[in-house]
């Protein structure tokens, strides 16, 4: 039987989703949990690395960044053949590479919603982007669906501003979820917040878990948003999902390291 020539598309009873993200060998972040991550939302994961990096759940060691050209070939063979409903960009070398990247994806898949988890530090402390610059940011911001920014991450963002105005700021240019979980938990509650033209649109309060500390909890959280707008959930109820998602994940294990629940 001859194979299936490459550029016949390929459909399956599951939507497709991409992840363009780092390769972290515990699997705890990047592109292996995102995986993860799809396979138990019942989305059909497919990846693409941005970086090699030598680290564990409680030591980041080096960060061997993969260049753009090599990226966008890695991404060739898979717009070509799979319907690809989502796109999630994790750990990336930088805003230039972002926008590069960011160019190629809207020309090859016009209409997918572009999530990026902008990661600029490891959960070990590394730290992966000094600054950002908000020209590029201002290119890059309108061409995502949402970016899923953490307190740090935010504020880092917009120069240093408070979480709450930065993500306000930010969310003229784009949707924005902002992650709760640095924030003190009031009555045993952590709340996360959609934002959009500058201001909260649906807040997702949580119940905080004291063992939920976990590596790569943003990678997870981002993915699981990636897997229900693969799946066609409006943007609101994408984050709903992915914000149930992550309280059973950190709840799942008393370790750095999560479980991701098998489907049923």
């Amino acid at each position: 039987m001859n194979p299936i020539p490459a550029k016949i598309p390929i459909q399956t009873e599951r939507p497709y989703a991409l992840t363009i993200a780092g390769l972290d060998p515990c699997a705890g972040a990047g592109i292996l949990a995102d995986i993860k991550v799809f396979e138990a939302s019942l989305v059909y994961g497919l990846g693409v690395c941005t970086a090699l990096t030598m680290q564990h759940d409680a030591d980041f060691r080096q960060v061997r960044w993969v260049a753009l050209p090599t990226i966008i070939d890695q991404c060739k063979p898979l717009v070509e053949r799979y319907p690809i409903r989502a796109v999630k960009i994790g750990l990336i070398e930088s805003l230039f590479v972002l926008t590069e990247l960011l160019d190629w994806l809207t020309i090859q898949l016009p209409g997918v919603p572009l999530l990026w988890d902008p990661i600029l530090t490891a959960s070990a402390g590394f730290s992966f982007h000094g600054s950002t610059g908000w020209d590029s940011l201002r290119n890059i911001l309108p061409r995502l669906a949402l970016l899923t920014p953490n307190v740090p991450e935010v504020r880092q963002l917009a120069s240093g501003k408070e979480a709450q105005l930065a993500a306000e700021e930010l969310s003229h240019y784009c949707p924005v979820y902002l992650k709760g979980g640095h924030a003190e938990p009031r009555e045993g509650t952590v709340t996360d917040y959609l934002l959009m033209d500058g201001k909260v649109v649906v807040s997702y309060p949580a119940a905080f878990v004291s063992n939920g500390n976990k590596h790569g909890s943003g990678c997870v959280l981002s993915a699981a948003m990636a897997a229900a707008l693969a799946g066609n959930s409006s943007l609101p109820d994408a984050c709903l999902s992915a914000r149930r998602y992550m309280s059973q994940y950190l709840a799942s294990s008393p370790t750095l390291l999560g479980f991701h629940q098998p489907y049923s």
